[in-house]
């Protein structure tokens, strides 16, 4: 099965913040955004102003934030 992953953590880390209530500063966002992203739970439901906000405070494109990885060639789908 193909998935959806957020790269949240890694962009935190590359920025030096240290946890999400210093990215909700940064960003703005309220912590039951972060979380869904930092968590990777129930993402199909991020709003684009959500993702915006966090490029913009990363000063990154989608594609570092948001990664589609394909379901892997001759596995089975369950």
């Amino acid at each position: 099965m193909s998935v959806i992953k957020c790269n949240i953590r890694v962009l935190m880390a590359k920025h030096r913040i240290d946890d999400i209530k210093e990215l909700m500063q940064k960003s703005g966002l309220s912590r039951n955004s972060i979380n869904k992203l930092y968590r990777e739970t129930n993402i199909e439901t991020v709003k684009l102003e959500t993702l915006f906000k966090l490029c913009d405070t990363f000063n990154c494109e989608l594609s570092d934030l948001i990664e589609y990885v394909p379901e892997q060639a001759g596995k089975e789908s369950i």
